[in-house]
């Protein structure tokens, strides 16, 4: 997990590399809005919805934006539609794209452009399902846990294989299984979590040189910079030189 950690690490050090606080709201409510379509706009029965509103909370969003994005995904009827693209960046790096978009047309050619201007490929689905394992991702600040040794007995009873613990938070993994028992536990223990979410974590990490490197990140930024995009994933090894090229170009 330390290069999942790592990436963690640089995106917190970066102010996140989704950057502006606009696009992170941007993001939430779109998982809202798919949340609703699929499940209603009822979060104590949609568990989906339920885990949205929870983010948005975690970020701060505004409770009319919430409610609003709601509102509106009850009465849109077409919605929102879900995509994933999975291809190679520079030096074979896997990169695996999640999207959620109103136009699928529009969001292949973008998002095979950027694979294409940037030295990459996109391949066909399911090519990559082999280099990444989806887990539950939980992050609470540290200040949300009285007792750190009771938290711990009682998530790894609920589930949780991996805890790293930084001065102002806690990121807890656990299998995709058991990511709605997780949920659960941590309402029951009253820790308000700031984001909860699926991820697909690498199972294993790609070395390359720090040239490449840079060039890899930047292909990163600009999946993440498009709007359509919702998440991105990598099985890149963030070593130690490249952490301070990328610093060093900042």
């Amino acid at each position: 997990m330390s290069g999942h950690n790592k990436w963690s690490t640089i995106k917190r050090k970066k102010g996140a590399l989704d950057a502006k606080r606009s696009k992170m709201f941007s993001r939430i409510i779109k998982e809202m809005m798919v949340a609703v379509k699929d499940g209603g706009p009822d979060p104590d029965s949609n568990p989906r919805l339920r885990l949205a509103i929870n983010n948005a909370k975690g970020v701060n969003m505004p409770k009319e934006n919430i409610q609003r994005a709601i509102n509106k995904a009850d009465q849109d009827k077409n919605g929102l539609q879900e995509m994933t693209f999975e291809g190679y960046g520079p030096g074979g790096v896997a990169i695996f794209v999640e999207a959620l978009t109103d136009n699928n047309n529009r969001t292949v050619s973008t998002i095979r452009s950027i694979y294409t201007k940037k030295g990459g490929s996109m391949g066909t689905n399911g090519s990559l399902s082999f280099l990444f394992d989806r887990k539950g991702v939980f992050t609470i600040p540290i200040a949300n846990v009285k007792n750190m040794e009771e938290f711990e007995l009682e998530v790894i009873d609920s589930g949780a294989e991996d805890i790293d613990v930084s001065d102002e938070s806690i990121e807890m993994i656990t299998a995709m299984e058991d990511f709605g028992r997780m949920m659960k536990k941590l309402e029951e223990l009253g820790v308000e979590v700031e984001n909860a979410e699926l991820r697909r974590i690498p199972n294993d990490l790609k070395t390359v040189d720090v040239s490449v490197g840079l060039k890899l990140l930047r292909l990163i930024d600009d999946f993440e910079e498009n709007d359509d995009v919702q998440s991105v994933y990598h099985n890149l090894e963030l070593t130690e030189e490249l952490m301070a090229a990328m610093e060093a170009a900042e």
